[in-house]
Formats: C-alpha cells, sequence, structure tokens
C-alpha cells in the first residue's frame, strides 16, 4: 500500500489526540498537517495543547514542535500538504457541515468523526465490518458537491460500536425489537476525572441527543443504497437510555433482543465466533482478527480488563441468557475513544484507501 500524508482537523481535542497516537508510525498514514481553533493557530502542538493532554502515552514527538493551522482559514494550506483529512472538531453543527463540505470541494477527502453529517443521505455513516458497501454512495455525493476527488465520509456514534457489531449478524434471525442501555464513560464527553471532579462517586442518566442517535443512527446502518441516497431501514425497532458513569473509557450496552425466528443461545455464540467482514478480508493495519470476543464467566466483561482488547478496536461480549419479556439479553464493551471514535475512523480510512477512493 502507498503512503498517504493526512491532517488531523480538530487536532488538540481529546479525539484529535486519539487520532494523533493513532497515526504516529501507522504504516500507511503519515502526519503532515494539524489543524484547530483560532486561539491555536500558529503555535506548536506542544504550546496549543499544553496542559490539556489527556492521554496516558505522551504526546508523539514527532508532532510536538509543527505548527497547529486555522482550521477555518488555513483549509487551502492544509490541503496542500495532505491527500485526505480526518476531522474531529469541536463546532455547531451547521459549521461543521459546512466546514467539511468545503474540505471535500478543496478535493480533499473528510473522513470525520463528528455527528454533523451522519444523516446527510449521501454521505456514508460505516462500521466497517459491517456495511462497507455503503461507501458506494460516495460516487453520488461528487456528483452533487460537484467534486473529482472530495467527499465526506462519517463513522457511527461511539456508543454503537458496542451494541451493533452483536447484533447485525443476528438479523438473519430476524430482529424484531432491541431495548439498549449504555453505560457510557466520561472520555466521551471529552473529560477527564481531573477536569469533571462531579463525575466521582456519581451517575448522570442522562447525555444530550445520545438516545436519539442510539435509536437512529442503527437504522442507517441496515440501510440500503436507493438511487442517490442511503434510505434508512424501518426495522429493527430500537429503544434506548444512555447514562454517563465514573469510567475514563469503554462504553458498556446492556442489550435485550427479540426474534422473528428465535435462534438457539449455541446458534447465537457460533454466529458471533465466525463473523467477520472487509477489514479482516483486507487485513487493513487497525483491523482486529477476533472481532467479537465471546466470554463465558458471569462477570465479564469488564470496563477496566477488557476495553483494550485487541487495541482496543475489538468488541467483547458477554452474560447471553435467555429473559422473561424479549427473547434473549447481554452485554456489550467496546473503547469509545479507540473503536468508538478515532480508531474506528482510521479503520474506515484504511478501508477508503484499500478500495482506491482516496486515489481517484
Amino acid at each position: 500500500m502507498k503512503k498517504y500524508n493526512v491532517g488531523i482537523v480538530g487536532a488538540t481535542g481529546m479525539v484529535g489526540q486519539r487520532f494523533a497516537l493513532l497515526l504516529t508510525d501507522h504504516p500507511w498514514f503519515n502526519v503532515t498537517a494539524l489543524a484547530a481553533s483560532p486561539r491555536s493557530a500558529g503555535k506548536s502542538y506542544k504550546e496549543a495543547v499544553g496542559s490539556r493532554w489527556a492521554m496516558t502515552d505522551p504526546m508523539p514527538e514527532s508532532l510536538k514542535d509543527m505548527t497547529v493551522l486555522d482550521a477555518v482559514e488555513d483549509i487551502e494550506t492544509v490541503v496542500s500538504k495532505v491527500d485526505f483529512v480526518f476531522c474531529a472538531v469541536d463546532m455547531k453543527k451547521d459549521e461543521i457541515k459546512a466546514l467539511e463540505e468545503e474540505y471535500a470541494k478543496h478535493e480533499c477527502p473528510v473522513v470525520s468523526n463528528n455527528s454533523a453529517h451522519r444523516f446527510t443521505p449521501d454521505v456514508p455513516m460505516v462500521i466497517p465490518e459491517i456495511n462497507p458497501e455503503h461507501i458506494e454512495i460516495i460516487h453520488s455525493q461528487k456528483k452533487r458537491l460537484g467534486t473529482k476527488r472530495g467527499f465526506v465520509a462519517v463513522k457511527s456514534n461511539c456508543s454503537l460500536q458496542s451494541y451493533v457489531p452483536a447484533l447485525y449478524p443476528l438479523d438473519k434471525f430476524g430482529i424484531e425489537k432491541c431495548l439498549v442501555c449504555t453505560y457510557q464513560a466520561i472520555s466521551g464527553a471529552g473529560k477527564t476525572f481531573e477536569r469533571w471532579p462531579e463525575m466521582v462517586d456519581n451517575v448522570i442518566p442522562y447525555i444530550g441527543g445520545e438516545e436519539e442517535k442510539s435509536e437512529k443512527e442503527p437504522l442507517k446502518i441496515w440501510g440500503k443504497i436507493t438511487g442517490n441516497e442511503i434510505v434508512p431501514a424501518t426495522e429493527p425497532k430500537f429503544t434506548a437510555q444512555c447514562l454517563r458513569v465514573p469510567v475514563s473509557d469503554g462504553h458498556m450496552a446492556a442489550v435485550f433482543v427479540s426474534f422473528k425466528n428465535k435462534p438457539s443461545k449455541e446458534e447465537i455464540l457460533e454466529v458471533w465466533k465466525n463473523f467477520s467482514g472487509a477489514p479482516q478480508e483486507l487485513e487493513l493495519p487497525h483491523a482486529p482478527k477476533q472481532f467479537l470476543n465471546y466470554f463465558t464467566e458471569d462477570n465479564m466483561p469488564q470496563t477496566k480488563l477488557n476495553r483494550n482488547l485487541e487495541g482496543g478496536m475489538a468488541v467483547s461480549v458477554g452474560r447471553l441468557r435467555e429473559d422473561t419479556q424479549y427473547d434473549y439479553k447481554f452485554v456489550c464493551l467496546s473503547h469509545n475513544t479507540l473503536r468508538g471514535a478515532a480508531g474506528g475512523a482510521v479503520l474506515l480510512a484504511e478501508l477508503l484507501c484499500a478500495k482506491g477512493y482516496m486515489d481517484k
């Protein structure tokens, strides 16, 4: 695979910092541009981030002295340095939509961690193991934007990465409805315990917009390309509650599911064991070898023990059992800033590169 020069737009935030770590020494990608808000522009990356470095690993030496550009005002400069960009800016949703399309119109593909374009009909929202075929809508998006290379592709909400991968391969049995309760880490809010001391010994039973995303986004992932858009599915029916819990990293989900054709427990376990997708077939650098990992112990998976499984890119599942009102219930776990955020976007970019979308 050829080497690509890449930029991180929104490089100083928590997800931007995660991108910085993931892309250091990446076999395909070389970071050549960093961009952020006007208050960071013109400073070195080390100076711009300052005491806000939130990762346990140190800032990459190769990026410390790189000058941060203005994500909005310096688009042409950023584009001149890169083949494509990762986007993780903290702005109003309409501003993010406009910014990402502006990069695309400058013939720079955008792989976004943001939610702004997730329901734009011709923007693919992809979990690479599940709906890689959705990237084909990019051809329609380019026609709308009037671009040759430029486009926007997004990853789904971070909490979906825990339970949708476990549910999707079970749809062969006809999923009718699903109830999910998510228990989400504070890094999903861009926080650490040092910056959010009120979360210590506390649970907040509300995360703005999260329940709507948890109920709607899976239906776009389940959707089909029809003409020039991705039409969301109408089933399965999802309902969700989302809670913020005092955990640094890792989103857990309690899942309840009913089927049209109820499988046996053994059938479900066999499906999970054998499920893989395009990233595994293509041997993409960030693809976990075993995507879904089932734990037989009653007290597993555990956030602290299992969130970093396969570099934080695998999904852990446990406690599968029959339910009194639904057919089955189980729990899932994924690392929210790795599989759920920056890692999922890097894997999507690897898929797009492998399929030639970054070369067109």
